[in-house]
This record gives structure tokens, C-alpha cells and sequence, in this order.
């Protein structure tokens, strides 16, 4: 038996009814085009705080009991689930702490802070940013709200499955592939538990910076593998140490296998995502489509999904991605 299941993802699902935003599957005969197959891609980015985060965090928060939420809300994170639990907090009425690197991107780092969290900056390289959040889960009493390996996170973000599912549906297609950005797991664990449920054929695929892909080692392996490096990728947001525990094995259990993109890859598909759907993803929310483009693994005239995660990307890195040669965008096809 794996952490969650459809039925753990509709509560999460009615839970948050009202709440979250149902964001757009977009497509594009431009991006078909470039991609080769038929593309529907999940747009998280126009989520509220700007990527797919609040859903688990936010389902989190309210699944804690009321007296417990009174003390507040701790999370250690790159950014985007720093920001959801900051918005999560707020919107219960709680404070919150955000256990930060001090290179995460000042747009998200501004964004905690906007929401009303206290943020604690640390070295990614000589500190633990666990130990500094269960400290400070001890000292003020606080509840910790996990990125990734925890039950209520990982059914929240299902909840994205689920919309998915509707939406393919809606327009009248079954997926034949599924491919989801991972750091530790929560989001494809999630979204693949909802989709599999209701497609059982679709092969879904996880997708991380090359060289840091210990997800998709893990699952060839069978066991967790730990990424040696802890910087050195531009997708900050995907830039998870070790898998979950749960989330592998939920992976394991829907048939996952795991591919991974370049900072280059991530770039074009950056940029393919502004020209063809106009929206703006970041570099570890591109990761996905930056696969798919680059032809990571043939999906010719498949029907494909495509999440891109989120879109808090600093003025500067958006400018990089946006400013290459569209040329560039169809060699990469």
C-alpha cells in the first residue's frame, strides 16, 4: 500500500474547493509542431503564489487541527513551497517560518516575506536546512509542513491529477504519456496517482536536471539514491538531495521511469512556452517540456501532457530564456 490513493486525493480535492485556482491545460499547434505530438500542458504558473506548491501545502495547513494552527507553520524550501506555506499561513491566520538558501532567487525570497513569514536564511552548502526547521518546529512549538514526503502535501498536489483527468476529458483525448517536473517527489507522485487511476495505460515519466536525476536513478534502482552535488543547475526548484520514501514507492507502484533535461533544455522550452502559449515558466518548471522537446524519450504522435510547474523565475533568467534565437527552439525539436 502506497501513502495515498484517489480517494485521499478527492478529500484533498474538496478540501481546497474554493480555495486554489483550476488552472488551464493549454495547447498549441505551434508547440505540437515543434514537439512532434500532440501537447496539452498544465499551466501552474498562473496558480496562486505562482506555482504548484499551495496545493500540498495549503492541504496540509488545513488538515492540521485548529489549536495546533494557532502556533504556526515552519518549512524549509528553495522558494516556491516557502511561498505557499507563507500564503497557506496567512490565510488560516498563522505565522509562518521559511527556512531558505541564501541563493534561492530574490523574487521568491521577496515573495515569502510579502505573504508575512519570518524568512531564515542558511548556507545550502555547510548547513542542514531540516535541522534549522525542526529546531525551529521545537522551540516555538511550530508544525512542520514537509516539501514533499508526506501524505497530505503529496494529495494536495494530486489534486492537479485530478483537474487534469476532467480536462482531457473535456476535450475529448486519453493521454498516452504524462510528463511531470520532480525534485522530491511530492508533485509526480501526486499527479501520477490521479492520472494512472483514470488511465491506466498512460506512461508517466518524471523529469529532473541532468545530472541531478536521483529520482529516476532510484527508480531503476529500486532503492533511493542520493544526488552528491547540491548546486550547479539552474532549476533551483527541482534541486531536492534525496527522494522521498513515499514518493518512491508511490512512483514504483504506478510504473514510473525518469528522464532529465539540461539547464540548455530548460532554457528553450522557457522560451518555446513564451512564444507558443505566452505564458511564463520558470527554469524547474520547464524541465518537463525542456524533455519532451528535446526528444528525451519518442512520443511521435502521441497524445502527451506536460506539466510546467511554475513561473517564479527572476526578471534576469526570464530574459536569458526568452532573448535565445527562436531557431534555436525548432533544432532543439
Amino acid at each position: 500500500m502506497t501513502a495515498i490513493d484517489i480517494a485521499s486525493i478527492r478529500r484533498a480535492a474538496e478540501r481546497l474547493s474554493g480555495r486554489i485556482l483550476r488552472t488551464p491545460l493549454l495547447s498549441s499547434a505551434m508547440l505540437d509542431e515543434l514537439a512532434g505530438c500532440r501537447v496539452f500542458v498544465k499551466a501552474e504558473p498562473l496558480q496562486k503564489t505562482g506555482s504548484f506548491k499551495i496545493r500540498g501545502a495549503l492541504n496540509k495547513i488545513l488538515a492540521t487541527p485548529e489549536d495546533k494552527r494557532n502556533n504556526g507553520f515552519v518549512a524549509f524550501s528553495s522558494g516556491n513551497h516557502g511561498q505557499a506555506v507563507a500564503a497557506g499561513a496567512k490565510m488560516v491566520g498563522a505565522p509562518a517560518v521559511i527556512v531558505m538558501p541564501k541563493d534561492a532567487p530574490a523574487i521568491k525570497i521577496d515573495s515569502c516575506r510579502w505573504w508575512g513569514a519570518e524568512v531564515v536564511l542558511f548556507d545550502r552548502v555547510t548547513e542542514d536546512r531540516e535541522a534549522i526547521g525542526r529546531r525551529i518546529e521545537g522551540e516555538r512549538g511550530m508544525t512542520l509542513v514537509p516539501p514533499f514526503d508526506d501524505p497530505d502535501v503529496m494529495s494536495g498536489q494530486g489534486t492537479m491529477g485530478i483537474e487534469i483527468v476532467e480536462q482531457l476529458k473535456e476535450a475529448g483525448v486519453e493521454p498516452d504519456a504524462l510528463l511531470v517536473n520532480c525534485s522530491g517527489g511530492g508533485l509526480a507522485s501526486g499527479v501520477t496517482t490521479a492520472v494512472k487511476q483514470a488511465s491506466p495505460s498512460t506512461q508517466c515519466y518524471t523529469v529532473e536536471p541532468a545530472g541531478f536525476d536521483k529520482m529516476a536513478r532510484s527508480l531503476a534502482a529500486g532503492a533511493p539514491q542520493r544526488n552528491e552535488r547540491l548546486t550547479g543547475s539552474i532549476m533551483d526548484a527541482l534541486m531536492a538531495q534525496m527522494p522521498g520514501k513515499l514518493t518512491l514507492a508511490t512512483l514504483r507502484e504506478n510504473g514510473v521511469k525518469g528522464l532529465s533535461a539540461s539547464d540548455d533544455e530548460a532554457l528553450e522550452a522557457m522560451a518555446a512556452a513564451f512564444r507558443t502559449l505566452k505564458i511564463v515558466v520558470e527554469p524547474g518548471g520547464a524541465a518537463a517540456l525542456g524533455a519532451l522537446l528535446a526528444r528525451k524519450v519518442d512520443l511521435t504522435g502521441k497524445t502527451v501532457v506536460v506539466v510546467c510547474s511554475g513561473g517564479n523565475v527572476d526578471p534576469a533568467m526570464f530574459a536569458r530564456a526568452i532573448e535565445r534565437r527562436p531557431e534555436a527552439s525548432a533544432r532543439a525539436a
